[in-house]
């Protein structure tokens, strides 16, 4: 099977495979990176028009470490995962700075860059300069599991380090891009997660999970664990048809985006508004919001506040009033964003 693996895939992406993917038009490394870096836990239907409107605004490394961050994470507002932004940003600066502007070309000089790991530089290198390596992304790892018959979950050291030696193995001696395409491809479009094609799959009849009937079993799921519960009051502090909003700061969830401020769901919003040096009288509060983090689950109780003054003080670096409309624009994370609409949808900026 082994033999047999890599020439069975070239030939079925070639055949089945995706083609007019924005970033397939060119080899330029710069393309591929930006596209591989959203791809990270993304899927390419969420991706390509955010991937177009960055690659139009910023169409090489030199126009990405020109601009802004606050401009950079506008162009990623709505994608999430904003420390990929964030990395990429910083990874620009250093390509400008260390490699004369270029893109390297060394693996090793690759991987090197902030966000990039192991199949990240893999896929560029592959992609970019047609060498031999080997990727192991989340839809890789499901297409080994379930063909080769992986137990326990690819998460745990061992069985990774397992993937990535039979990654290695199927490594074809040539024709590397068709080969890493169709690996993504064959994840993404055949082998899903949930309701596997497996009738149109060229491994149908060798595949583990296929002849036992363990598509839903493997790859073994992540051990669940309860997500820990937060809870916090975000303040809508609105003043002459402007809305308030901070920086959040530069590390963390949100790290570097434009927010809401905030205060305990046990503190009165109008006293934590005051804190800032506001006179305030409370609107009825919106609906709470939650959002689901990867490692903990997030309840919004937004709060409209309408000033009747406010210190100078409040724009200082780091705070910002805006329109309404001008706010909904800004870097924002997507639940900030939502209450934002649900407040001007409410006329609650009138």
């Amino acid at each position: 099977m082994n033999e047999r693996f890599a020439p069975h895939l070239i030939a079925w992406q070639r055949r089945h495979g995706r083609h007019d993917l924005p970033w397939q038009a060119s080899r330029d490394p710069y393309a591929i990176w930006v596209s591989e870096i959203m791809l990270q836990q993304t899927q390419v239907e969420t991706v390509i028009p955010f991937y177009r409107r960055f690659m139009a605004r910023l169409p090489d490394v030199a126009a990405l470490a020109a601009a802004s961050e606050d401009e950079v994470l506008a162009l990623w507002s709505g994608l999430g995962y904003y420390s990929r932004a964030r990395n990429l940003y910083q990874a620009a600066a250093i390509v400008m700075r260390d490699f004369g502007g270029s893109f390297p070309r060394a693996f090793d000089a690759i991987q090197s860059l902030p966000g990039i790991g192991r199949s990240t530089a893999a896929a560029i290198a592959a992609f970019a300069y047609g060498e031999r390596r080997a990727i192991l992304d989340g839809n890789v790892k499901r297409v080994l599991c379930r063909v080769f018959g992986v137990d326990s979950w690819p998460g745990e050291k061992a069985v990774e380090n397992r993937l990535w030696t039979l990654a290695e193995a199927l490594l074809p001696d040539d024709d590397i891009a068709a080969y890493t395409q169709g690996l993504m491809d064959l994840g993404a479009t055949l082998c899903r997660r949930s309701k596997p094609s497996c009738a149109q799959c060229p491994f149908a009849d060798d595949c583990v999970a296929n002849r036992q009937g363990r598509q839903s079993e493997l790859p073994t799921a992540r051990p669940r664990k309860a997500l820990p519960e937060r809870h916090t009051t975000m303040l809508m502090l609105l003043h002459g048809g402007e809305i308030l909003l901070e920086k959040r700061p530069p590390s963390g969830i949100w790290g570097g985006l434009w927010s809401l401020p905030e205060c305990p769901v046990d503190a009165d919003p109008g006293y934590c508004a005051a804190l800032l040096g506001c006179e305030v009288t409370a609107l009825p509060p919106l609906p709470k919001l939650t959002h689901t983090f990867s490692h903990f689950r997030l309840h919004i109780q937004p709060q409209p506040l309408s000033v009747a003054r406010c210190p100078a003080g409040l724009n200082a670096p780091g705070r910002l009033w805006l329109p309404l409309a001008d706010a909904r624009e800004a870097a924002l994370p997507t639940p900030v964003r939502t209450l934002l609409e649900r407040l001007e949808a409410a006329g609650g900026a009138d």
